[in-house]
C-alpha cells in the first residue's frame, strides 16, 4: 500500500510502498477514508530532531486525525464489523492507569497519550490502511462521511474540551474571544454557540477572508488583530476582559493579546503549537486568571463532538487532497491558504 511518511527531519516526507499490516489480537485494521492535515505534523516535519518526550523513530507514516471504515477484524474483537464507518480517537494511551480508565487516554500516565502519526511508535493514517492497537480507539460514524469527518477526531474535540472545560464561566453577558480563525478556531466558535448559545463569541484573526468565515461560523464579532482588536474587547465588556480566552495560534503576539484582553477569574486557554511564551508577572494574566494547555480530549468528549455533527450543529470546512497531492496540502497550509481543514482522502 502506498503511505505519507517521515524519512528525514527537516526533510519533506515521502510516499512510500509499504506492506498492509495484518491486525492482531484485539486489532482493528481501517480502510482510510481521511486524514486531516494539521499545523502539529509541520511543527514535527520542521523539527531537528525528536520532540522533547518523543520517542521516535523513523520513517512513519504521518496522520493523527483519522476516519474511515473497518477492513478487517483481529481475533477477539466484538463490536464492529466489515464497511462500519469509524472515528478514530487519536491519542493511544496504555489503558489501565486511571486516567485511561476514566476515558482520558490523552492524559495517559504511562504513555503521554501519544497515537499513530505522531512519532510514538504507532503510523498514522496518511495511507490506504491504518492499523489501529485496540478496538476501544474506534468509535462509530453513523450516516458521517468518514472524508469529510475526520478533522473531527483532532481539531474538533481539541476545540470542544478546550470549551467545555470552561463552560462554567459562560452565559447569559459573556465574552468569549477565540484568537485564530482557521480550522482549529472555526470549531471553536461553532461549539461555544452549540455549548452556550447566550455567549458573545469574538474572533480575531490577521487575515480577513478567515474573519468572513468566522461570521458565518456564528461569530458574533471579527476584528483584525491588532491594539484596535483589543481596545474593542475592552469596550465591549466595560473594560473587564472576556471571560474565556481561547488562544488557537500560541505565538508572542497572540499570547500577549490574550492576556490583555483576558478579565479577573476568567480563563485564558492556550491551544495553539506556535512556541510563543505568555508574559506572566503580577499584572499579567489579571487576578486568578487561570491558564491553561489542554491536549487533545476523552473518548467520552469524542463521542458527544460526533453527536454535535450528527444533529449539524457543527461542520468543518474541508478541502480534499488525493495521497500523491499530500505535501502540496502541507505546502498551503503553511502558507496560510486553506481555509478550513485539508484532508488526505486515499481512496477518493
Amino acid at each position: 500500500m502506498r503511505a505519507f511518511q517521515l524519512v528525514g527531519w527537516q526533510q519533506p516526507p515521502e510516499l512510500r510502498e509499504v506492506p498492509v499490516p495484518e491486525p492482531g489480537p484485539g486489532q482493528v485494521l481501517v480502510k482510510v477514508g481521511g486524514a486531516g492535515v494539521c499545523h502539529s505534523d509541520l511543527h514535527i516535519m520542521e523539527a531537528p530532531g525528536p520532540p522533547p518526550g518523543f520517542a521516535t523513530e523513523l520513517p512513519f507514516t504521518l496522520g493523527h486525525e483519522n476516519a474511515g471504515w473497518v477492513e478487517r477484524l483481529g481475533p477477539g474483537v466484538t463490536g464492529f464489523a466489515p464497511g462500519d464507518p469509524v472515528m478514530v480517537y487519536g491519542p493511544w494511551g496504555c489503558g489501565v492507569c486511571a486516567n485511561c480508565r476514566e476515558g482520558r487516554e490523552n492524559y495517559c500516565q504511562k504513555v503521554g497519550g501519544q497515537g499513530g502519526g505522531l512519532g510514538g511508535g504507532h503510523d498514522g493514517g496518511m495511507a490506504e490502511y491504518l492499523l489501529v492497537p485496540a478496538s476501544r480507539f474506534l468509535t462509530p460514524l453513523g450516516t458521517l462521511d468518514p472524508r469529510q469527518a475526520a478533522p473531527l477526531s483532532d481539531a474538533g474535540l481539541t476545540s470542544y474540551h478546550a470549551v467545555k472545560r470552561s463552560l462554567h464561566l459562560l452565559g447569559p453577558g459573556s465574552t468569549a474571544v477565540v484568537i485564530g480563525a482557521g480550522g482549529l478556531g472555526q470549531m471553536a466558535i461553532q461549539i461555544v454557540r452549540a455549548l452556550s448559545a447566550a455567549t458573545t463569541v469574538v474572533a480575531v484573526d490577521t487575515e480577513a477572508g478567515k474573519l468572513e468565515t468566522a461570521k458565518r461560523m456564528g461569530a458574533d464579532e471579527a476584528l483584525l488583530s491588532g491594539e484596535d482588536a483589543v481596545t474593542h474587547i475592552k469596550d465591549m465588556t466595560g473594560q473587564q476582559g472576556a471571560q474565556l480566552v481561547l488562544d488557537m495560534v500560541g505565538i508572542d503576539p497572540t499570547l500577549r493579546m490574550a492576556a490583555q484582553v483576558a478579565r479577573v477569574l476568567g480563563h485564558l486557554t492556550i491551544v495553539g503549537l506556535g512556541g510563543g511564551a505568555l508574559p506572566v508577572n503580577f499584572l499579567s494574566p489579571p487576578h486568578e486568571c487561570s491558564v491553561a494547555s489542554p491536549y487533545w480530549g476523552s473518548l467520552p468528549e469524542l463521542m458527544e463532538v460526533i453527536t454535535l455533527a450528527q444533529q449539524q450543529k457543527i461542520k468543518m470546512l474541508v478541502e480534499r487532497f488525493p495521497l500523491e497531492r499530500a505535501n502540496e496540502a502541507y505546502q498551503l497550509l503553511h502558507d496560510g491558504t486553506i481555509q478550513g481543514r485539508a484532508v488526505i482522502t486515499p481512496h477518493s
